[in-house]
């Protein structure tokens, strides 16, 4: 065990932490030259196209110093703020961290969170400064925030440069000399934390872990604690670039376990792997419950899809732990399941996982949060789904949920930002300069109103410099409505949604003008119209399609023309009656854009 250092890398989105492990990778010759290529932990598509880290990824490398051979396991983990969940899982199985903080941006909002969640775990923190040999850097100024935030000393701060090499051997002697080994007892009944797994459709289920105490052989009889369930450790082994099976795995190592298990509900994110003859007497702590921020549904094209779309998403979820989901239904829809995110960017990379790597084709509703309906009986409702509001005659009143924002931004854009808050319903708690050009604001705000657009808002007015990081905090009473949306006095339930009082007006507005632009016309009149309950708030209508069936009554009385267009308009009306409008794809999506 002595010879073990288990570490991960956290950073700010678009920090280099990716760059740096390949680096780490090619200096201990865990990668050849010839599989080489960047990024080569994300091993997503999807990944490599948004130059984000989706998926955290676990490698174990070995670097030999002084004659001695040391084994590392590197967890690689996302800077994004909807991927938090996946950095957590990653730093509860470390024992220490890699700070990498971008040269020429200095310290972000992502950084400071996922510094706090380390620190929480009484991880070593040993802060790197990346990209050293670009002409922007700023290292001192960067230094003294690193200083400040951390309380380390000047000297203790490596300066790299991940795309040059610079400092990495610097980087994993410090690893060897700071980071400590891992505690544990190899002879006490095994106790394993499993913190990923992923499925292969030949081999089943791979579930990775990190044990803590005990030894695993292969072969032994292992039981699955929160499950009950029991099995064979058909092969077990550690992470390298492709599994790589061993005879038995002790306290601190980091590796997978393969036993044939086919169906996703038996492995938990979190759960504890024991021996069936003696089992560890606990299960292991510091595993939150991902909470779902943003709700939506999520819908086959095609009807018959349904069961498909189960099946594809019990394998998603293995892989991402953070989506949650239920059925439900929808009479505009269909059969689908109420999913639940961290945040858009996370709704965004399901939808397309889905696409890619399932082949489904799939609607997504209207995004929204979860309220609390409080009744006239005193009950509290939980609603995910606007059309699972009660009726107005038994609702008290609405809370809905409000978050803490920090927002760090350098000074000349406050005004914007405060502004842009301020607009979202937002109170200002608290503002900080950190240096004489960089503030730190705190604001109170209700979540609803950052699940659209306002990241990306705030990226354009502060020409992306703002970084902002978020936390709920509690749920506070608010003046909300529910807006439906009417075709020809039909409502389409995917398109309602619960909104404040003072928006509804203009929001119901501009879905009303975009939808007309986007529903196809028919042979009859179409009304769109926006309501409030029984009120009526705004209305479009898409003209009908015309045949003109008076071109042959050239000249002649006007009274036979007359007949014509009546008998035209008894059709029509008729037509109306029967007729049923499609809702196109777009027009969903045309919902998040709208602006």
């Amino acid at each position: 065990m002595k010879e073990i250092r288990n570490f991960c890398i956290i950073a700010h989105i678009d920090h280099g932490k990716s760059t740096i492990a390949d680096r780490l990778l090619q200096k201990t010759d865990t990668l050849s030259e010839r599989d080489f290529q960047d990024q080569v932990l994300d091993n997503m598509d999807l990944e490599r196209e948004r130059g984000i880290t989706i998926k955290s990824h676990a490698i174990q490398m070995e670097y030999e110093k002084e004659g001695q051979k040391y084994f590392l396991n590197l967890i690689d983990t996302p800077g994004h703020v909807d991927f938090s969940y996946e950095v957590s899982r990653s730093i509860a199985s470390c024992e220490g961290a890699l700070l990498i903080v971008d040269a020429t941006q200095g310290i972000q909002a992502q950084t400071i969170s996922n510094l706090y969640l380390a620190i929480e775990h009484d991880l070593e923190i040993i802060p790197v400064l990346n990209k050293m040999d670009l002409d922007n850097a700023m290292p001192e100024e960067v230094k003294d925030q690193i200083v400040d935030l951390i309380g380390c000393s000047r000297d203790d701060i490596i300066e790299a440069s991940g795309k040059t090499g610079m400092g990495m051997n610097l980087i994993l002697e410090h690893i060897i000399k700071r980071i400590p080994a891992p505690s544990g007892d190899p002879d006490a009944p095994l106790q394993a934390l499993i913190f990923d797994s992923v499925f292969n459709s030949y081999r089943g289920i791979f579930a990775y872990f990190r044990i803590l105490n005990g030894t695993l052989k292969m072969g032994d009889h292992v039981k699955f604690v929160a499950t009950g369930k029991e099995y064979i450790a058909d092969e077990i082994g550690v992470l390298k670039l492709k599994p790589s099976p061993r005879n038995d795995l002790s306290a601190g190592d980091v590796g997978y376990i393969i036993s044939g298990i086919k169906t996703s509900s038996e492995v938990k994110v979190g759960d504890t792997i024991t021996h069936v003859e003696s089992p560890c007497n606990d299960v292991v702590e510091g595993f939150e419950d991902v909470k779902p921020m943003v709700f939506a549904g999520i819908y086959p094209v095609d009807a018959d899809d349904y069961e498909e779309l189960r099946a594809s998403m019990e394998k998603l979820q293995l892989n991402d732990a953070s989506l949650s989901y239920e059925p439900e239904s929808s009479a505009a829809l269909g059969f689908g399941f109420r999913c639940g995110f961290l945040g858009l960017l996370h709704m965004e990379i399901i939808q397309e996982r889905l696409e890619r790597e399932f082949d489904m084709n799939v609607i997504t509703t209207v995004p929204n949060v979860s309220y609390k309906v409080i009744t006239t009986k005193n009950e509290i409702i939980e609603v995910h789904n606007p059309s699972g509001l009660p009726s107005l005659t038994v609702i008290d009143h609405i809370e809905e949920p409000i978050i803490t924002a920090q927002i760090i931004s350098k000074s000349e854009y406050v005004g914007a930002v405060m502004n842009l808050c301020i607009e979202k319903r937002g109170n200002l708690k608290n503002q900080i300069y950190l240096t004489s050009d960089r503030v730190e604001l705190t604001f109170e705000m209700p979540l609803a109103e950052i699940v659209f657009d306002f990241y990306d808002k705030l990226k354009s007015i502060s020409k992306g410099y703002a970084s902002f990081d978020y936390f709920q905090s509690g749920y506070a009473r608010a003046n909300l409505v529910r807006l439906d949306i009417l075709l020809n006095g039909e409502m389409v339930d995917a398109l309602s949604t619960l909104i404040h009082r003072d928006n509804a007006y203009d929001f119901g507005r501009r879905m009303c003008v975009k939808l007309k632009e986007l529903i196809p016309r028919q042979q009859f009149d179409i009304a769109i119209q926006a309501a409030i309950g029984a009120k009526i708030i705004a209305r479009e209508t898409v003209k009908a399609v015309r045949k003109d069936v008076t071109a042959k009554c050239y000249g002649g009385d006007i009274t036979r023309k007359r007949k014509l267009l009546e008998k035209q308009k008894k059709g029509k009306k008729r037509m109306r009656q029967v007729g049923n409008v499609e809702v196109p794809q777009k027009a969903f999506l045309a919902v998040l854009k709208l602006d």
